[in-house]
């Protein structure tokens, strides 16, 4: 049997554009709530925020924007983030999303590269002051003619321009609506350019499989800007007549579970650190988590131990494994909600309805017998319209039988279950063998005085590489030795794989999405 499988669905995709769902949800549900923002205390039902949505909307229209045209959005988590997303993908403007943590060289390219005519910014947060980051890089971004401050009167400025009557343009749901940034590890990121088909139908998917209703109550400490909060937070949500929960404009493992505490939230989402974070608050068990049910978890591999207390000990019973890509919108393969811990932790799950996955050789693209290691790809509605202006790149990612290749090496089970076993370029070849770092991690997760572990090759003169184990200690006072890191795996991991070199740090780097910078890890240590 061959590494293809495609999920089968009797639940028809929507042909909708976000704005017509949206006008659904307002009808069906006006009196629920639809967003609450913990830190201001302010909130929406569905009317009242589909009626915030449209005044943004005819603003938006006030001021010019017409279809097609790229409205940035540059800030942290908070109601407005959510206005601009479905005011935007009602007038047909496409909204692009800027990384919080982006300075002004990366800014600057992104605000030339999408031609942003008009960008919505935080004023700031934390050390970043965007509006003196805006004001360096304005003279040189050709079409930016506009720049609105959320919590600033140039918000209400813009609001006082909505347009009485507006001609709201004709949309289709193939339509772009939304430019992603992904952070590429070499050379500036590329825009993955999405549509209403696209996103809408990824949101509503991974809610319908964990049963979100009405009664659902979503708590989303992850960015919006990336997919994990305005798709698989923001639209699961509103697809379902579901409530945003915003504990805090970034995260904060304390916020995080008064939110929940405090708004009976039956889902939680984060990365695997968040919840490491989280379970290891020195008074998480004074936190009342009983209203939770599901969640998810994603964006990087979900160590076993951290599961088995998520379920335990956050009653998440439920919660779900993603696995995705931004250039996917993002998810093609989850875990479904009465899967087995092991499916949960050994396994990124299967394929989402109406989607294919293969897994083939890297170097021939032939799809690969099942449990025989190769490149994931992707097929399907979720597929990404290209990266913004840059046909060459969107040619290297998408083949011409569409398919997305995603980088990842994977194995898949015969129950159509996958697994990821590395990204083919942080596959480390040590001696002539195939080294895979997240088998090394799962097993030192084992290990009593390691809270976290990355694992990356560096260079070696015999071998080629050799591998090194970056380890956060439960206790800083007694980190691990490598003599007892290499006495733990004596015998339980083959010789090749045990590390040879140990990095004890306080933290690791890592992108503004929640994922280690392994690149970085390996260009700090590789050297001795």
């Amino acid at each position: 049997m061959n590494s293809y499988t495609h999920g089968v669905s009797t639940t028809a995709l929507l042909g909708d554009t976000i704005g017509a769902n949206l006008d659904r949800a307002v009808a069906t549900w006006p009196d629920r709530e639809a967003l609450v923002d913990v830190p201001s205390g302010r909130r929406w039902t569905y009317a009242q925020f589909g009626s915030d949505v449209d005044e943004l909307a005819r603003a938006l229209l006030g001021a010019g924007v017409v279809k097609g045209d790229r409205v940035g959005i540059w800030a942290v988590n908070c109601p407005e983030w959510t206005l601009v997303q479905y005011a935007t993908a009602r007038i047909g403007a496409i909204m692009v999303n800027i990384n919080p943590a982006y300075r002004t060289h990366e800014v600057e390219y992104v605000l030339n590269q999408a031609g942003i005519s008009l960008l919505f910014a935080s004023l700031s947060h934390k050390s970043s002051d965007y509006r003196a980051m805006v004001d360096e890089v304005r003279g040189r971004c050709r079409e930016l003619r506009e720049v609105v401050y959320i919590g600033d009167p140039s918000w209400r400025a813009l609001l006082e321009r909505a347009v009485a009557e507006p001609e709201f343009p004709e949309l289709s749901c193939d339509d772009p609506i939304n430019i992603q940034y992904t952070s590429g590890t070499t050379g500036f990121p590329k825009g993955a350019t999405l549509s209403h088909h696209n996103i809408l139908n990824n949101g509503y998917f991974v809610g319908e499989l964990i049963a979100y209703t009405e009664q659902d109550r979503i708590c989303i400490p992850v960015p919006f800007y990336h997919c994990f909060g305005m798709v698989m937070g923001n639209l699961a949500a509103t697809s379902h007549g579901a409530c945003m929960v915003i504990p805090a404009p970034s995260f904060d493992p304390a916020a995080t579970l008064r939110a929940v505490q405090q708004e009976r939230c039956t889902s939680l989402y984060g990365v695997p650190t968040m919840f490491i974070a989280e379970l290891n608050l020195p008074d998480f068990a004074s936190y009342d988590l009983s209203s939770l049910r599901t969640g998810i978890m994603a964006g990087s591999p979900c160590p076993v131990e951290v599961m088995k207390r998520v379920v335990a000990e956050m009653h998440m019973a439920e919660v779900s494994i993603c696995y995705g890509m931004t250039e996917t919108s993002p998810v093609s393969l989850q875990t479904r909600r009465d899967d087995d811990l092991e499916h949960r932790t050994g396994t990124v799950g299967r394929v989402l309805p109406h989607i294919e996955v293969k897994v083939v050789d890297p170097a021939t693209g032939v799809t690969q017998p099942r449990g025989a290691a190769g490149e994931l790809c992707t097929r399907g509605y979720s597929v990404m319209l290209g990266y913004w202006n840059e046909p060459e790149k969107t040619a290297e990612a998408v083949d011409a039988g569409r398919w997305m290749h995603t980088g990842d090496l994977a194995t898949m089970r015969e129950d159509g279950y996958v697994e990821i076993v590395g990204r083919i370029k942080d596959m480390i070849i040590r001696g002539g063998e195939n080294i895979y770092p997240r088998e090394i991690e799962e097993f030192l997760y084992g290990h009593p005085k390691i809270a976290d572990v990355q694992v990356v090759g560096v260079p070696h003169e015999r071998y080629g590489e050799e591998v090194l184990a970056c380890v956060i200690p439960r206790d800083p006072a007694t980190p691990p030795s490598l003599e007892e890191l290499r006495a733990f795996c004596e015998g339980r991991l083959a010789h090749y794989k045990i590390p040879s070199r140990l990095r004890i740090l306080e933290a690791f780097p890592m992108t503004v999405s929640g994922k280690v910078r392994k690149v970085e890890l390996r260009e700090a240590y590789g050297e001795g």
